[in-house]
C-alpha cells in the first residue's frame, strides 16, 4: 500500500477543536492507512493540548485563531499544497482504513470529490437528532441543487487539487459542508459517494455539534446559497407571493369601485399598489442578479480549470504507456504479417 500512490502528494487535513483525546489516534491510523501522505492538524483555538499531542504524534501542526470549522478549513485550503486532499474530522469517528479506497476512487474515475456517506448501527455515534437534521437538510439541498449526495454533512471527503483551489469558502462554522456540496453541484463537477463505517467517539471526547443551533445556521446557509446561486428563483418566488398578496387586497376594492364608482378604502388601495411595486422590483432584481450569477459561475469555472485533473503518478503512467506501446506493436506486427501474406508492403513498426 505504501507504493500504491507513490509520486502523488497526498495531504490529510484534520481540523481540530479540543480533540486532545482523539487526535493522536486519528493521526496514527491515517499514517498507517496512507504511509506516503503528509498529516496536517490545524488547531482551531483549542483550550486543551490538542496541538501538543498532535505534534508528538507526528503531524504537521498549524493554527487558526478564528473559531469555527469553516474558518480553519479556509486556512488549510489556502496554506497546504498537494495533489490529493483527504479531509477528516479529528474526533476518531471515521474509518481511516477507507482512505485508500476513497483516494483510489477519485483517481480511477478522475473525480473532483468523493464523499464518505456515514453508515452505522451505533445510536450513540449518530444520534437521532443529528440523523433527522441531516436527512432534512440533505433532502432540501437535493430538491434545490441536485440529488447526488445522501449525506451532505459528512466530515470525511477526498478532493482534487482543482476543487480545493477553486473553492471560495465563505462559511465560518459547520455549514461549510453544505457549501462544499453546493460548490460541486453548481460547477457540475465529477463526484461520487462511498459508504463508510461511522463509529462512536472515544471515551473522554465530547461532540462540539449543537443540533438546534448548528441546524439553524446550516438552514440559513442554504437560504443564502439559494439567493446567491438561484437568484431568479429566489426573487421570482418572492415577487409571486407579493403579487398574489397585492391582488388579494385589491380585488374587493376593484369590485366596490365597479359597483359604486367610489374607493372608500384608500389606504388599502395604496398598500396594494405599493406591494405590487415591490413585487415588480423583486422580479427585476432577480433578473439582474441572475446575469451576475452567471458571470460569477463562469469565473469560478475558469479558476477550476486552471488546476490539473487528478491522475495516477508518473511511474504508473509510464507503465501504462509501455503496455499501450507493446499492444500497439503486437497489433501492427499482426497487420504487417497479414499484409505480407497478401503480397502487400508491411506496415512500419510503432515508434516509441
Amino acid at each position: 500500500m505504501g507504493d500504491e500512490f507513490e509520486g502523488l502528494e497526498i495531504a490529510v487535513l484534520i481540523p481540530c477543536f479540543n480533540e486532545e483525546v482523539a487526535v493522536p489516534r486519528v493521526v496514527a491510523e491515517f499514517r498507517r492507512a496512507l504511509p506516503a501522505a503528509k498529516i496536517y492538524v490545524y488547531d482551531n483555538a483549542s483550550t486543551d493540548r490538542t496541538a501538543e499531542v498532535a505534534a508528538r504524534a507526528g503531524a504537521v501542526v498549524g493554527f487558526e485563531p478564528f473559531p469555527g470549522k469553516g474558518n480553519v478549513m479556509r486556512r488549510m485550503f489556502s496554506d497546504i499544497e498537494a495533489d490529493i486532499y483527504v479531509l477528516v474530522d479529528g474526533d476518531d469517528t471515521y474509518d481511516a482504513q477507507a482512505a485508500p479506497q476513497l483516494v483510489r476512487e477519485l483517481l480511477n474515475k478522475q473525480l473532483d470529490m468523493v464523499n464518505g456517506a456515514r453508515v452505522t448501527e451505533i445510536k450513540e455515534a449518530y444520534r437521532f437528532g443529528h440523523r433527522f437534521g441531516n436527512r432534512l437538510l440533505t433532502g432540501l439541498v437535493q430538491e434545490i441543487f441536485g440529488k447526488q449526495f445522501s449525506d451532505m454533512l459528512s466530515g470525511y471527503r477526498v478532493f482534487s487539487r482543482r476543487f480545493v483551489k477553486s473553492f471560495p469558502a465563505i462559511s465560518s462554522g459547520f455549514e461549510i459542508e453544505t457549501e462544499l456540496t453546493v460548490h460541486a453541484l453548481e460547477l457540475r463537477m465529477k463526484t461520487t459517494e462511498v459508504a463508510i463505517r461511522y463509529k462512536d467517539r472515544p471515551e473522554g471526547s465530547a461532540s462540539k455539534l449543537n443540533t438546534l443551533r448548528d441546524g439553524i445556521r446550516i438552514l440559513r446557509m442554504i437560504g443564502m446559497l439559494v439567493k446567491e446561486e438561484r437568484p431568479l428563483a429566489f426573487f421570482g418566488y418572492a415577487a409571486l407571493l407579493l403579487a398574489v398578496l397585492s391582488m388579494g387586497l385589491s380585488i374587493p376594492i376593484i369590485v366596490e369601485f365597479l359597483q359604486t364608482g367610489l374607493v372608500p378604502r384608500l389606504p388599502t388601495a395604496v398598500l396594494s399598489v405599493g406591494i405590487m411595486l415591490v413585487a415588480v422590483l423583486s422580479m427585476a432584481c432577480g433578473l439582474i442578479l441572475d446575469t451576475v450569477t452567471h458571470s460569477r459561475r463562469e469565473l469560478k469555472r475558469l479558476a477550476y480549470l486552471e488546476g490539473r485533473a487528478p491522475q495516477w503518478p508518473a511511474g504508473a503512467q509510464r507503465q501504462a504507456g509501455a503496455s499501450e506501446v507493446a499492444a500497439s506493436r503486437g497489433m501492427y506486427a499482426t497487420r504487417a504479417g497479414a499484409d505480407v501474406n497478401a503480397g502487400g508492403a508491411p506496415l512500419p513498426a510503432a515508434v516509441s
